[in-house]
């Protein structure tokens, strides 16, 4: 079709986005044929986004995978998406929903967790692009404790405790992204802040020398900036457009 001034109009290509492009202008620019765009959006939030499915499910090629299928169904459903929230609630959402399924799935099947930096096949970053969080050296002992006392959480609990008191998302912004109310978020968040404290009594009071535990917080009085990430591209699409 010829525009105006009988010039035909060209799609906008990644390499022509200027410097600053919005998060919802990125989604529109690939919903419209740009090849790039899409890549540009996930890179600006791939290490929020691959913590969050990290520390959601405990164990890095669960996580990955998560976050592969998340991707795939962003990438997907990014033409339905109406812009009723922020771009980045909605990658979120789609993200924790991914681990969600996961988690329910094996329910049946519990595994232990692996530590931070340890990997099944010997090949550091061969499964995920994003940098994993990793507890000091010092803490690590304490950071698999804890990290195991999560995996004993129900879904709902550990996924609200992630985003706001490992992640420190407000609690406003974890509640549109878990698509529940507010209250809803504090209460799991109460229910599951109970539950670690009688899992990790013991780190404060046993005999290990007193090793202390972080206490948990109330969450980011600021919404969190996106940062980029890497990973590799999904494969199915598990989770749907948020309603």
């Amino acid at each position: 079709m010829t525009g105006r001034g009988g010039r035909t109009p060209e799609p906008v290509t990644g390499d022509a986005m200027p410097a600053g492009t919005s998060d919802l202008d990125l989604l529109r620019a690939h919903v419209a044929g740009d090849r790039d765009a899409f890549t540009e959006l996930f890179h600006r939030h791939r290490d929020r986004l691959w913590a969050v499915a990290l520390r959601t499910l405990g164990d890095r090629e669960e996580a990955a995978d998560a976050l592969q299928d998340a991707l795939l169904s962003a990438h997907r459903a990014a033409a339905r998406f109406r812009g009723d929230s922020a771009v980045t609630t909605w990658l979120h959402r789609i993200v924790v929903n991914a681990c969600l399924d996961r988690m329910r799935r094996r329910q049946s099947h519990p595994t232990v967790p692996l530590p931070d930096g340890v990997h099944t096949d010997g090949e550091p970053g061969r499964h995920t692009g994003g940098v994993e969080p990793a507890a000091p050296a010092r803490d690590h002992d304490t950071a698999l404790v804890v990290r195991q006392a999560l995996a004993e959480l129900p879904a709902e609990q550990r996924a609200a405790l992630v985003l706001v008191d490992v992640q420190g998302y407000p609690v406003a912004e974890v509640a549109r992204i878990l698509g529940v109310a507010e209250g809803t978020v504090k209460s799991r968040c109460a229910r599951g802040r109970a539950r670690l404290a009688v899992l990790l009594g013991h780190l404060r009071t046993g005999s290990d020398g007193g090793a202390d535990v972080r206490p948990v917080t109330g969450g980011n009085p600021r919404p969190p900036e996106g940062v980029g990430s890497t990973s590799g591209w999904p494969r199915r699409d598990t989770s749907q457009e948020e309603t």
